[in-house]
């Protein structure tokens, strides 16, 4: 996957989310939805930011790999 496909994933997953947030009030179902996109842009955004590290320390951006939601979600600020 390439920077361009991994940020037009993110844009996607974006778009879905604004859609959902345009509504006058979400169901449960929207909500559980809109968490599910959040993390998924999590890990879209992950991905993104593996790619450049190792691109700008002259390594291989195709070496990064999107990490489960357990790794991404649990990370220490």
């Amino acid at each position: 996957m390439t920077d361009q496909e991994v940020m037009d994933k993110i844009k996607a997953l974006l778009d879905k989310e604004h859609k959902l947030y345009s509504k006058d009030g979400l169901s449960l179902e929207e909500r559980k939805e809109v968490e599910k996109l959040q993390v998924e842009l999590d890990r879209y955004w992950d991905l993104l930011r593996q790619r450049r590290a190792l691109k700008e320390y002259g390594d291989d951006p195709d070496k990064a790999n999107l990490r489960g939601t357990d790794t991404v979600e649990n990370y220490e600020q």
